[in-house]
């Protein structure tokens, strides 16, 4: 999986802000390989310790042809997709995907997604994401990202919400609540809207993942 692209050394990676992205922008693809072990791993990693997602019997038994990948780590790799092509000063206000296909050992995810709505209101931006495989579509859904203000991110560092577009410190005072300038939640905070909550491993409404 080839890391996304980042600014120099020493600089902020360059983030869009609202005003740049239009209805029917596309998405770079992203080329994931599913491998045993990224089951296995992300699986643990999000306390999902169902046998299906590190025992190949256990999961033959329930009708896979092998272990598969749990929906956490299918929800962290959209995240991760939207984010990486959003930049570090987006806030993610939702994500909503339904799986299909799964994915195997030995596959490979393609995702893609597509700018189909925005809010003016709210600077809210909507990308619909699908991941494919060799079978079929393993994932399709949506993520709401909010963008902050500003002109194009091509100047060094890009964040001109946050006042660093020279790549350099936040303003004096740091971050209004520790968050985001545009009245977005503390970083490292709790989980967006209608998100799940990575600590717990739960939603707001208390049901489970």
């Amino acid at each position: 999986m080839t890391p996304p692209a980042s600014g120099a050394a020493g600089t902020v990676p360059a983030s869009k802000t609202y005003d740049e992205v239009a209805v029917g922008d596309t998405l770079g693809e992203l080329a994931v390989p599913v491998t045993r072990t990224m089951i296995v791993a992300t699986a643990l990693a999000s306390r999902d310790y169902q046998d299906v997602h590190h025992d190949p019997e256990a999961a033959v038994a329930r009708g896979s042809k092998d272990v598969f990948m749990n929906i956490l780590t299918t929800n962290g790799l959209v995240d991760r997709y939207v984010t990486a092509w959003a930049g570090p000063a987006a806030v993610v206000k939702a994500i909503r995907i339904r799986l299909g296909a799964p994915n195997h050992p030995g596959d490979t995810m393609v995702l893609s997604g597509t700018v189909t709505a925005k809010r003016d209101e709210d600077r809210r931006v909507e990308i619909s994401v699908r991941g494919v495989n060799g079978v079929g579509t393993h994932v399709t859904g949506t993520v709401e990202v909010r963008l902050p203000v500003g002109g194009p991110s091509s100047g060094p560092g890009g964040l001109v919400a946050a006042g660093i577009a020279d790549g350099g410190p936040p303003p004096a005072g740091g971050l209004p609540d520790g968050g985001l300038p545009d009245g977005g939640p503390p970083l490292g905070g709790g989980p967006p809207e209608g998100g799940r909550d990575a600590r717990s491993g739960r939603f707001p409404d208390g049901g489970a993942a």
